[in-house]
């Protein structure tokens, strides 16, 4: 069965950094696109970054364009995001998933930016 395993959460000031990663089990990733999803209380899901199988083509929700930076380890099967720049309306549990969303989500990592 896949698993998504999302760490590198955490409580950190407005403007600080974070480094996420998520880890995939059970069913090689390298041959699929994956993102980085967040959900914040009371909103939908969304989609905030993603990169292709190769990393040659990576993509940005515009609130976060410039200030993070997605990669990806396929030797590994780890994808990871990497967030400077930090802003309370970051505040949001983060998942990883093939993109699109093709397996169960993970338990995500709480991301929590206070001001």
């Amino acid at each position: 069965q896949v698993q998504l395993v999302e760490s590198g959460g955490g409580l950190v000031q407005a403007g600080g950094s974070l480094r996420l990663s998520c880890a995939a089990s059970g069913r090689t990733f390298s041959s699929y696109a994956m993102g980085w999803f967040r959900q914040a209380p009371g909103k939908e899901r969304d989609l905030v970054a993603a990169i292709s199988w190769s990393s040659g083509t990576t993509y940005y929700a515009d609130s976060v364009k410039g200030r993070f930076t997605i990669s990806r380890d396929n030797a590994k099967n780890t994808v990871y995001l990497q967030m400077n720049s930090l802003k309370p309306e970051d505040t949001a549990v983060y998942y990883c998933n093939a993109n699109p969303p093709t397996t169960p989500w993970g338990q995500g990592t709480q991301v929590t930016v206070s001001s």
